[in-house]
């Protein structure tokens, strides 16, 4: 047997997952993750270097986002229709090459353009999180996930920094060709970590896109789970699209490095990914999830007084950081959750289960950010805590008012 078939066995005689493949299916997903959250923070030096207008220049943040979307849609509902682990590895290898085109492309549109593919590439990650949870036995899959999701977290939370320092350090290009030959190097690991997984479904490709609709119309666990994920999600981009506008001011006087450093304290709450998705496996999602939103609307208030706090910056500057690490493990505890909940839905459609998800979620990710945006412009750092406790508060009423419709 060679050494690609060998997960195969354990999947065949029910032993789960080995812990070295989800801990590299979590190191993984954190790699991809990367490229969609990393050019927001690098608007700025790509724009100026490639000539792109004032008006234009948030297409290079949002390029990516939208080839991911496209990919959640259109290419991750492959994923119940053929073998797994060659789609992935396709996948991968357009994205190594998108990545890398990226770093070459000496115009804006060819450039923008490769970035909508890279991102349609990256979807990959929803590919890789349903073959870890059908690897996994039931009663380990919340942890599993957990586990998996915690290096998503990480690299969301990484990628503005990494590329920040990268950018400084080399230059934009040089974190696209960095991003390629990180890719270049998970291809082969693929190939040898993850069982050949054939899915369960027979339509054709056009049915299974057109059942995402009817999945989120008859599965109300998706739509719950879905919707409180995208308010965290918000929540969590509201904070750091302007934790940074706030930290640059005064008392913190903070530049881009020190920015990034800070960045690095939040990174902490993905700790909790492992922990809330065992928390899930032993029947406490009910509680956990009331605690993850508490957390939110918690985090966002320790911001707020925080802001309020005289003398010292290092006093406010620490409170700060609290904050962030509070909201952040309601955030993250939320999403581990709710991924293990549509996974334990319908095995037959678990990708475009988790297409929807995802698509979702990020889609509050998206209305987050232009909130904060709008939040600080008209009442700065207060309305942006406010706005997301808000948000939090709303997580909090939806999944309230959703369990109560589901018993009723």
């Amino acid at each position: 047997m060679h050494a690609g078939s060998a997960p195969n066995t354990a999947v065949a005689n029910g032993e789960g997952i080995p812990r070295t493949t989800v801990w590299f299916l979590a190191a993984s997903v954190g790699v991809i993750i990367v490229d969609l959250t990393a050019p927001q923070t690098l608007i700025g030096v790509i724009a100026a270097d490639l000539g792109i207008a004032g008006g234009w220049a948030g297409f290079v943040g949002t390029a990516s986002l939208l080839g991911y979307a496209a990919g959640l849609f259109f290419l991750v509902p492959l994923s119940d229709r053929i073998e797994n682990r060659g789609l992935v590895i396709a996948m991968l290898s357009a994205a190594v090459l998108s990545a890398f085109g990226a770093a070459l492309a000496p115009t804006a549109l060819p450039f923008l353009a490769l970035l909508f593919v890279l991102g349609a590439a990256c979807s990959a990650i929803q590919v890789l999180v349903p073959i870890a949870a059908a690897m996994a036995r039931e009663s380990e899959r919340g942890r599993v996930v957990g586990d998996v999701m915690s290096g998503l977290m990480v690299g969301i939370l990484l990628s503005r920094p990494l590329a920040s320092l990268v950018a400084d350090a080399f230059g934009w290009r040089a974190f696209y060709a960095l991003s390629g030959v990180s890719m270049v190097v998970l291809i082969p690991l693929m190939r040898t970590r993850l069982p050949v997984r054939r899915p369960e479904a027979t339509e054709s490709y056009p049915a299974l896109v057109a059942s995402l609709l009817d999945l989120l119309r008859t599965q109300p666990v998706l739509r719950r789970r879905s919707l409180t994920a995208a308010l965290g999600l918000a929540a969590f981009t509201v904070f750091w699209t302007a934790i940074a506008l706030r930290l640059s001011q005064a008392p913190f006087g903070l530049d881009q490095r020190h920015i990034a450093v800070f960045a690095l304290v939040g990174a902490s709450g993905a700790i909790v990914s492992p922990l809330a998705g065992r928390a899930g496996d032993r029947g406490w999602t009910r509680p956990l999830s009331v605690a993850a939103h508490a957390a939110t609307i918690l985090g966002f208030g320790l911001a707020a007084w925080a802001d309020r706090l005289g003398g010292t910056f290092w006093w406010p500057l620490a409170l700060l950081g609290l904050a962030a690490i509070v909201l952040d493990i309601g955030v993250f505890a939320d999403q581990t959750l709710g991924r293990r909940a549509i996974n334990l839905l319908a095995p037959e459609a678990r990708g475009r289960l988790n297409a929807l998800f995802v698509g979702l979620f990020f889609l509050g990710g998206s209305i987050g950010s232009a909130a904060a945006g709008y939040a600080w412009a008209q009442g700065g750092w207060p309305l942006v805590c406010a706005v997301g406790a808000g948000v939090g508060v709303l997580s909090l009423l939806s999944d309230f008012l959703g369990d109560r419709a589901s018993r009723g």
